[in-house]
This record gives structure tokens, C-alpha cells and sequence, in this order.
């Protein structure tokens, strides 16, 4: 049976703090002091109860009593000063949070929050201590996470290493259906003469990037061993094409032009026409512009909406260019000076409000005043494509995988020292519940 992803039924993950804790009962007593906060006797109680419920659950055997007690303290230590932390750092989860995290582990168990109480109650658990164990494990892991981002530093030379050594490994059975133009020059050719040709391929490349025909130009400026069939070589792997076009290729997929680059016989252009056995990414680009309004003290809400309705209308009628409109009011000072103009880019970049508003708004059509994290806004998408990021889909993914890696390693490091720098003292013995 799968374990509980938040505390009570994970306190392996989270021990319950009398700093965050309701006012402990009669009979309870500290049991270590951790700086300001302490750790009680229910806290041991309840976790080594939760560890004896979560192994059950997973047939697992726990070891001795006393190993056991000393695991669940040293938790409940680590757990108590990321607490700490995250007080000092001035981190809150509020109710709204609290209450979709606590559905979002109901979910996951394939039932209600009103199934998730009944099952807790059965576990003897209080659904109130439930929720404020839930508080304590997401703040500890936010401030685990806000501190720890801050020490992982990752070179972009790291990314570009492992992307290309993840691409090495993922072309192994890729295979490439390519085209070429070869502009001719001789090795020993004068600078004149090179060049020309160079000229010439530069030429050809700005009229590719146009829209031009590539075989049709293949056909008529090529000198290439496969002029003669619109400079088509066919498929083939990277092992079995020319290095040089093998170098040039790295990760770029479909319709990809290449060059013009130079060898011993001249200039060359490649285009990619298909590419099986990769995995490729397309992604949407939305080319939009906006303008912003932010409401103030001076400014209501009702007001801003108001005053980007007129400004809307304005822009409809012809009255006024939506450049102009966006260049004397708009308080985006990112765009405002560009005519309101975002530029190309992919929708998930945007808050949430925004990314919806670009994704389903019809090209060319001005939105009616919508409310972002920022502001008011009325946005006007311009144009959609559809890209390639398979190279940057792989750099990301690199990335991440150092990321993870740099931050997995920093943070043992970041709770060492935690622990080292706090002051914990023993206040009586831990009994086993």
C-alpha cells in the first residue's frame, strides 16, 4: 500500500513541534530542548506510531526499539530546526494552501477529504493535529528549498557537457534526411575569390530563411555531388554522412538550415528535411502585446477596468493605434515603450490569467479587460508558430538533472550545518509509547 505523502501518516518526514502545536496535555513532558522550540513525548509517541502503522502497510520489518527511537529523534530534530528556519525567513502557508494540499493527498489515496478524516480518525489521529502537521512539513520544505536554491550554482558550460552527452547517447539509432547546396571555391582560391562564394552562400541562406525552394536553389547554384537532384543525400546516420555535416548537425531537427560553413572544397548549406528515431519537441509561440493598468490607493479596481474598456474602444473605432495607446498608458514598463509588444514567446512564461487569455484569443482580435496577478489587462494576439525545441528541450532537461543533483547534495550539507550550529539538550528519557 502506497505510504501518506504528508505527515501524520508520513511522520517519518515531519515530527510534531510544540512550537506549532495546540497546548500539550497534562501528563506530557519534554523530552529535548532544539534551541527556542522543544520536542515533547506525544511528538516521539506519534511518529513512532505512524513508522509502526507505515510498515505494517508495507510489510516492512523496523529495526530494534532502541535504534527505532534514536531514527524518529534525530527526524524530529532536522524537521524542528527547518521549522525554525522558515519562521525566521518569515514563511507562512495559509489556510487556501493548507486546504489544497490536504486534497491533493486525499486524491492521491483515491478518496474524499471527508474520507481521508474518517480514515485518520480510525488511525487515531485528530484531523486538527492532521492539518497543523501538514502546516509544519510544508513549511520545513519550503524553506529547505528557498535556502538550499540559493547554493546551488550551475555553469552553463555543466548544461551544455551533459545535453551533449545526453544527445550522443540519444542519437545512437537516429537517422537524418538531409539536403545540400556546395558552393564551390578552391582551398588555394585569393581572399577575393572566397569571398564571393562566401557572399553568395549567405545569399542563398537569407533566401532559404525567406521561404525559397531549397532544391530549386540546389538545382541551380549547387556544385555538389547531388546538384543534380535538388542536393538531396537521402537518410542516413550520422556515422555514415560526411564528419563535417556530422559536426554541424548537432541536435537540430526537422527543417533545420545549416551554414553556410566552410571545408577544403568550398561552402556549404544543409537543410534537415525529416529526422526519424529522435524524439523530438514543438512548442507554440504566441506573438502578442498588451497593456496594463494597475490599480493603487488613487486608482480603484472598478476604476482601472474602466479606464482599459475606454482605452479598448478607442483602439477599435481607429481612434488611436494600439502602439500609441500602449506607449501612453500602459504601466508594463517592459513593453509600454515598444507599443505594448511581448514578442514571441511560449504561453507557459505567463501568470496563469494571462497564458489562458493568449492561448484561446482568435489572432488579431483585442480582449476585453481581464484581470492578471499584475493588474488589468487587454492583450491582442498577433500571430501563432509552432517551434522546434527539441535542443532546448534537451539543455532544460540537463539542467534539471544538475539541479537535482547540486541540490539533493547541498541540502545534506545545509542540514548538517543546521545541526551543528544548533543547541540541543536532552531534557528526559524517551519512552516508547
Amino acid at each position: 500500500m502506497k505510504k501518506w505523502k504528508y505527515s501524520v501518516l508520513s511522520l517519518m518526514m515531519m515530527g510534531m513541534s510544540a512550537t506549532s502545536m495546540a497546548a500539550p496535555q497534562e501528563l506530557d513532558q519534554v523530552v529535548m530542548t532544539v534551541n527556542d522550540g522543544v520536542i515533547l513525548q506525544s511528538d516521539v509517541n506519534a511518529m513512532l506510531k505512524t513508522v509502526h502503522l507505515n510498515a505494517a502497510e508495507e510489510h516492512q520489518q523496523l529495526p530494534p526499539n532502541d535504534i527505532l527511537r534514536q531514527q524518529v529523534m534525530d527526524k524530529l530534530i532536522m524537521e524542528n530546526l527547518q521549522i525554525q528556519q522558515a519562521k525566521q525567513l518569515g514563511i507562512r502557508i495559509d489556510d487556501s494552501q493548507l486546504d489544497q494540499a490536504i486534497a491533493d493527498v486525499a486524491k492521491q489515496r483515491g478518496m474524499t477529504v471527508d474520507q481521508l478524516r474518517q480514515t485518520l480518525a480510525k488511525a487515531g489521529i485528530s484531523y486538527p493535529m492532521f492539518r497543523e502537521q501538514m502546516r509544519n512539513d510544508m513549511l520545513a520544505s519550503e524553506a529547505r528549498t528557498v535556502i538550499v536554491r540559493k547554493r546551488v550554482n550551475i555553469l552553463p558550460q555543466e548544461v551544455d557537457a551533459l545535453a551533449k552527452q545526453m544527445a550522443k547517447q540519444t542519437q545512437q539509432n537516429v537517422q537524418y534526411n538531409i539536403s545540400q547546396i556546395q558552393i564551390r571555391v578552391d582551398e588555394d582560391a585569393d581572399k577575393a575569390a572566397r569571398d564571393k562564394a562566401k557572399q553568395e552562400a549567405e545569399d542563398i541562406v537569407a533566401q532559404l530563411k525567406k521561404g525559397a525552394d531549397f532544391s530549386q536553389l540546389a538545382y541551380r547554384y549547387s556544385k555538389g555531388p547531388k546538384a543534380l537532384k535538388g542536393g538531396e543525400w537521402g537518410w542516413m546516420s550520422k556515422e555514415e554522412m560526411p564528419t563535417i555535416f556530422a559536426d554541424q548537425i548537432q541536435n537540430n531537427g526537422k527543417d533545420a538550415i545549416i551554414g553556410p560553413f566552410r571545408s577544403g572544397v568550398g561552402y556549404h548549406i544543409l537543410k534537415i528535411n525529416d529526422v526519424k528515431g529522435m524524439p523530438s519537441v514543438s512548442v507554440v509561440e504566441v506573438k502578442a502585446r498588451h497593456i496594463l493598468i494597475k490599480p493603487s490607493v488613487i486608482l480603484s479596481d472598478a476604476a482601472a477596468k474602466k479606464e482599459l474598456e475606454q482605452i479598448r474602444q478607442r483602439i477599435i473605432s481607429g481612434k488611436q493605434s494600439f502602439a500609441a495607446a500602449a506607449k501612453a498608458y500602459s504601466q508594463d514598463p517592459g513593453s509600454a515603450a515598444n507599443g505594448g509588444e511581448l514578442g514571441w514567446q511560449v504561453p507557459d512564461m505567463y501568470a496563469p490569467a494571462f497564458k489562458d487569455k493568449v492561448e484561446t484569443l482568435p489572432v488579431d482580435k483585442i480582449s476585453e479587460p481581464f484581470k492578471s496577478a499584475f493588474g488589468w489587462h487587454i492583450v491582442e494576439v498577433e500571430g501563432r508558430r509552432k517551434v522546434d525545441r527539441t535542443d532546448a528541450a534537451m539543455k532544460n532537461r540537463a539542467a534539471q538533472i544538475l539541479f537535482n543533483r547540486k541540490f539533493n547534495e547541498e541540502a545534506q550539507t545545509w542540514l548538517q550545518e543546521l545541526r551543528a550550529g544548533a543547541y540541543i539538550e536532552q531534557m528526559n528519557k524517551v519512552n516508547n509509547d
